[in-house]
């Protein structure tokens, strides 16, 4: 059963002793941002288990909450030139 995006969060903490505070999983020594990195990258959900016998599948999803998060409060303004006539 999936678990919602609340729940997803509670497995992203920070901790300023580990990478300088970066987003990391359960307090482990393993960023959300190298886990963005590796699907981004085209790392399958099975690769990435294997690499980090530790990690289950809810902890890379909470990752892609946690981003989509950063995302979806980011806002974008386009650089607009002046027109010429």
């Amino acid at each position: 059963m999936a678990m919602d995006e609340t729940a997803h969060m509670k497995w992203i903490t920070v901790n300023p002793a580990i990478f300088g505070g970066k987003p990391i999983i359960r307090g482990r020594r393993l960023a959300v941002e190298h886990v963005l990195g590796m699907l981004g990258a085209g790392d399958s959900l099975e690769t990435i288990l294997e690499g980090y016998p530790w990690l289950e599948a809810e902890d890379i999803r909470a990752c892609l909450v946690y981003a989509r998060r950063l995302v979806g409060s980011e806002r974008v303004e386009p650089l607009v030139l002046g027109s010429t006539p």
